[in-house]
């Protein structure tokens, strides 16, 4: 694991997360209980507090940083997707960041909001509950739909139960050199994809 203290600062790891291989966690970090840290992630605590709290997940690629007059926090379920930048704001409780958006300094994501992928979300920007938030910059399109909703909580069970199942059984090894025969499938305990995916195989 790639952990680093910074000036006597050690990260703060839940027994209950996990936290890849990969991930780069620096500094004042606290990591609570059922959180998923993915592949390549970095938690740069060398100026301010990061706080990642209970049931929330960092996907791949995704960076959080700060400054020392604030904390960068994800609250309660919140779900990063792959590549989002978070610097110096807060994401409120279950809420969604969609890939590659950039949250900047001060900003406030409502709870249960969305914010699109490839969103830019500027500085001290404050919104509020379930709010769709969609561009560059960000604006306000309409209110989450309970459907919408649903998936997001869905998808976030899903990273909750991928922290139990990396626990288990990620482990470093060899590859193969080609597939094995009747090669079995992976497969979530929900199904995420859209209604008119659904029941279809792969």
């Amino acid at each position: 694991m790639s952990y680093y203290s910074f000036e006597g600062l050690r990260p703060v790891v839940h027994p209950d997360a996990w936290v890849h291989p990969c991930a780069v966690i620096t500094g004042d970090v606290i990591i609570g209980p059922g959180v998923y840290i993915g592949p390549h992630a970095s938690l740069r605590g060398d100026y301010g507090r990061l706080i990642i709290e209970a049931g929330a997940n960092i996907q791949d690629g995704c960076i959080m940083h700060g400054y020392c007059d604030i904390d960068t926090i994800v609250r309660e379920s919140g779900h990063i997707g792959h590549g989002a930048i978070l610097h110096g704001c807060i994401i409120g409780r279950d809420a969604l960041i969609g890939m590659n958006s950039v949250i900047m300094d001060g900003a406030v994501i409502g709870e249960e909001s969305i914010v699109a992928a490839m969103s830019f979300i500027k500085a001290g920007f404050t919104g509020t509950r379930r709010q769709l938030l969609v561009g560059s910059p960000a604006r306000y399109i309409r209110d989450v739909s309970d459907e919408e909703l649903g998936w997001k909580q869905l998808n976030t069970r899903e990273y909750q139960d991928l922290a139990i199942r990396c626990q288990r059984s990620l482990r470093e090894t060899t590859p193969l050199a080609e597939p094995e025969d009747n090669r079995p499938r992976l497969r979530g305990t929900t199904d995420v994809r859209p209604k008119n995916q659904r029941n279809k195989d792969p």
